[in-house]
C-alpha cells in the first residue's frame, strides 16, 4: 500500500479519485493524483466510507479524523484532515 503519512498534516484538504467494484483494494499514487480502488459498490454510501477507511490508513490516522467535503456521490471526492 502507498504510504501517505506526509501528507497528514491537520488542516490539510485531499482529493482523491474513487474506483468502485475494482477486483482488488489498493491506493496509487499516479501522476500526482491519489486513486482509492475498493471492491464495494457505490451504493449507500459503502464505497465512500471504504474508500475513507483506505486513505486513512494509508495516512496512518483515524478515519475519524477524515471528513467528506465533497464529493458524496461523485467518483471524485474531497477529504479533509480534522
Amino acid at each position: 500500500m502507498t504510504d501517505l503519512s506526509h501528507i497528514a498534516q491537520p488542516g490539510t484538504t485531499i482529493a482523491i479519485r474513487v474506483t468502485p467494484n475494482a477486483r482488488r483494494a489498493g491506493v496509487e499514487l499516479a501522476e500526482g493524483q491519489i486513486r482509492i480502488l475498493v471492491t464495494e459498490t457505490p451504493e449507500a454510501g459503502k464505497a465512500t466510507e471504504a474508500a475513507r477507511a483506505a486513505l486513512a490508513k494509508a495516512m496512518g490516522v483515524a478515519k475519524t479524523r477524515l471528513t467528506l467535503v465533497r464529493g458524496a456521490t461523485s467518483r471524485d471526492k474531497l477529504f479533509r484532515l480534522d
